[in-house]
């Protein structure tokens, strides 16, 4: 097993931090002898920070991070993703919701070749309203991410540290580390995993928060509003068009007064999808100018093998004090 990162985003979570630590050192043991685990601090307004300091007195696998101010769940992981040093990168939270003993089961499925592995929960904890506001992100990750795991996804994540070149020089302080991955990647999966209920304090994710996140997705990684703006002003343009065909038809063909309503509605029904429409052409190219700003990489190489080869090559016909120069 390659070694591990793991990076825990902490907010407010006191009350869990020892627990975790007790829980998660033995497990990560049990798996693999080089790890790594690092507590991202996201600025909460208890005794976090302290408790995170102490584990990093205690054990040097443990690395403590402290943002200056509240940057959000995603930030936060964002910094640590930044900062891991193995090959192999875990994300989870830090309520213990997520048992420490599936990270086995994330990591095994990342070995049979994928490049991000969800740990999707067999039944979730949440109530009615988190559950559909859990649904309604979702939906908008499946339209920033393009792929149809964006159901399967959980904050339980394993991914190849590589992924990180794909949006190494990201900067926007809207951060998504989903839709980040698809740049670098379209080769994920999910696998079950136990789901406990939150032990001690509460959830940081409110309802409102997570309505703000879904809507950050679709405005910031996604065009689906300008393509709705289309699609309404195009629908409003065909009804109106319809219906004025109507009314001049029956004219026409029976002599009959045009309703002085009717027609108006069918006028200002075309003249507003035709607007619609139009702003969604230009909102299509104020799009394409948005993701350019967001300095998303053409490519991102996994594996050279002509560079490999190179290196070969110049290492074979290379004297034995020459060798030491090549890495």
């Amino acid at each position: 097993m390659s070694a591990v990162s793991i990076v825990i985003p902490v907010y407010n979570a006191e009350l869990n931090l020892k627990n975790l630590y007790e829980q998660l050192m033995p497990a990560m043991e049990a798996v693999t002898p080089q790890f790594e685990v690092i507590m991202v601090e996201d600025r909460g307004t208890d005794d976090s920070w302290n408790i995170i300091s102490e584990l990093t007195g205690l054990d040097t696998r443990v690395r403590g991070i402290r943002l200056s101010r509240n940057y959000g769940q995603h930030n936060a992981l964002l910094c640590g993703i930044r900062a891991a040093r193995y090959d192999t990168i875990v994300t989870m939270d830090d309520d213990l919701q997520n048992p420490v003993s599936e990270i086995r089961i994330l990591l095994d499925k990342l070995e049979e070749g994928y490049d991000v592995v969800y740990g999707t929960p067999q039944v979730g904890q949440q109530g009615l309203l988190r559950n559909i506001a859990s649904r309604m992100t979702k939906l908008a990750l499946k339209s920033a991410m393009g792929v149809d795991t964006a159901r399967n996804v959980s904050a339980f994540r394993a991914f190849r540290s590589m992924l990180r070149e794909g949006f190494s020089e990201y900067r926007s302080p809207y951060v998504s580390i989903d839709v980040l991955l698809t740049w670098s990647t379209s080769s994920f999966t999910a696998v079950k995993v136990r789901h406990e209920p939150r032990h001690e304090g509460k959830s940081n994710y409110t309802l409102g928060k997570l309505v703000s996140h879904a809507f950050n997705l679709m405005t910031g990684f996604s065009t689906l509003p300008l393509q709705l703006a289309s699609l309404i002003g195009f629908v409003f343009t065909f009804f109106g068009a319809g219906l004025l065909l109507w009314v001049v038809g029956r004219y026409l063909i029976s002599g009959a007064s045009v309703p002085g309503f009717t027609f108006l509605a069918s006028m200002i029904a075309i003249f507003s999808g035709v607007q619609l429409f139009t702003l969604g052409i230009f909102g299509e190219y104020l799009a394409r100018i948005h993701f350019r700003t967001m300095d998303r990489p053409p490519y991102v190489v996994s594996f050279d093998y002509s560079l490999s080869h190179e290196i070969q090559s110049v290492a074979e016909n290379a004297k034995p004090e020459e060798y030491h120069g090549i890495s």
